[in-house]
């Protein structure tokens, strides 16, 4: 029986994923195999022996101890493309709500009285005059999955679009209408654009990628949309960006202290994913992906290990995650041939400074020899997890 430890509210049609005979599943499980969570932080947490894996029910994975998890061979799956359909909604509507003044416009309304309200209100409207966003040009930066769905949902309402990402897959690209322009440097999203929404991963070089000197290169009243990560964007770069009009709105799901302090801006209390059907989306598919790799060791969407897949057809398997160095696949293979096991199957896939093997075998071994076997691939240099499948 596999033990899943929970955190936060998991989705009822995610946990259904489990069978009650084969999983437990709850918020209170010790020594777990798996974990499945969406944005509890897991930092300052003591990882178990006996962990395998941890699905985050949601893209980014920031509240997720990666590299540790990675040295241990803990495998760290997330749910790209789950949440996408949310998020893209809301960065839609925010190039509305920036551009046609609606919450002051809303806040106004709220404090009229009387009986004079509609003759207030016809008096008053034109302080509120916003302006269209069709026939205005947005820039994407990211053309992931949520970015991908942006740049055609933004060309149905007439908006003249245009992309950066020069790590576009082959399966987005596939999915991207032919009107979306490229665009082959950032700086040109920068110059061009009356609206930039961000689509971006956290990491050491996009943290402050949009600074001083991208604020320098923008169109005044730009609209900016973050609803990727808050570090994106360099707040002080920002705040001078707001107050001499470069900027007319920032419209950010990741508000903060100082940035709701600066003027002009539209924070929203990370509503992205704040769907039901998002919520449902993402914890089944983070549920499948976690049970799958527990049963047949199959990897698909992890963010530390490479996509490995192998056909399991019910023979023994032994999986092993081990640092990507050179003839680690022949000392572990030599292991089996030391007690006459023979492969039926075997696949080796990296990432990184990292590797994932997968060795199917045929014949029968008991428990004795199969100890023998999984001790001594442990003790192989730079082997960091293994386990075997029955």
């Amino acid at each position: 029986m596999f033990h899943i430890q929970t955190f936060n509210q998991i989705a009822e049609k995610g946990l259904a994923t489990f069978s009650t005979e084969n999983y437990k599943v709850g918020a209170n499980i010790e020594l777990p195999d798996g974990i499945l969570l969406r944005s509890y932080s897991l930092h300052e947490e003591e990882l178990s022996y006996n962990l395998q894996a941890i699905a985050r029910a949601g893209a980014g994975v920031n509240n997720i101890p990666v590299e540790r998890c990675t040295e241990k061979g803990i495998v760290v799956f997330n749910t790209p493309g789950a949440n996408a359909n949310a998020v893209k909604e809301l960065i839609l509507a925010s190039l509305i709500m920036s551009s046609r003044n609606l919450i002051d416009g809303i806040v106004w309304t709220k404090g009229l009285e009387g009986e004079g309200v509609p003759k207030l209100v016809e008096a008053g409207k034109k302080q509120y005059v916003g302006s269209e966003i069709a026939g205005k040009r947005l820039g994407i930066i990211g053309l992931g999955a949520i970015g991908a769905l942006v740049a055609n949902d933004a060309l149905s309402l007439d908006m003249e679009v245009i992309g950066y990402d020069p790590y576009v897959s082959v399966e987005t690209a596939w999915r991207l209408s032919r009107q979306v322009q490229r665009a082959f440097n950032i700086e040109e999203i920068f110059a061009t654009c009356d609206y930039i929404t961000l689509h971006l991963p956290l990491l050491e070089q996009t943290k402050g990628i949009v600074s001083k000197e991208a604020f320098g290169m923008m169109k005044k009243g730009v609209r900016l949309l973050n609803f990727s990560r808050g570090e994106l964007v360099d707040e002080a770069a920002l705040e001078e960006a707001l107050e001499v009009g470069t900027v007319r709105h920032y419209i950010t799901d990741f508000p903060n202290e100082r940035v709701l302090q600066m003027k002009n801006v539209i924070a929203t209390p990370h509503l992205g994913a704040s769907t039901a059907e998002s919520e449902e989306n993402c914890a089944v598919m983070a549920a499948r992906q976690l049970k799958n790799f527990l049963e047949t060791g199959n990897i698909r969407n992890s963010v530390n290990y490479p996509n490995v897949e192998l056909p399991y057809i019910g023979k023994k398997r032994i999986t092993i995650a081990h640092q990507n160095v050179p003839n680690m696949v022949g000392q572990i293979t030599a292991c089996l041939a030391e007690h006459s096991i023979n492969i039926a199957d075997m696949i080796n896939r990296s990432k990184g400074s990292f590797a994932y093997t997968m060795i199917d075998i045929d014949n029968g071994i008991d428990d004795i020899i199969k100890e023998n076997v999984l001790d001594n691939i442990k003790k192989i240099t730079g082997v960091v997890a293994v386990r075997m499948i029955v």
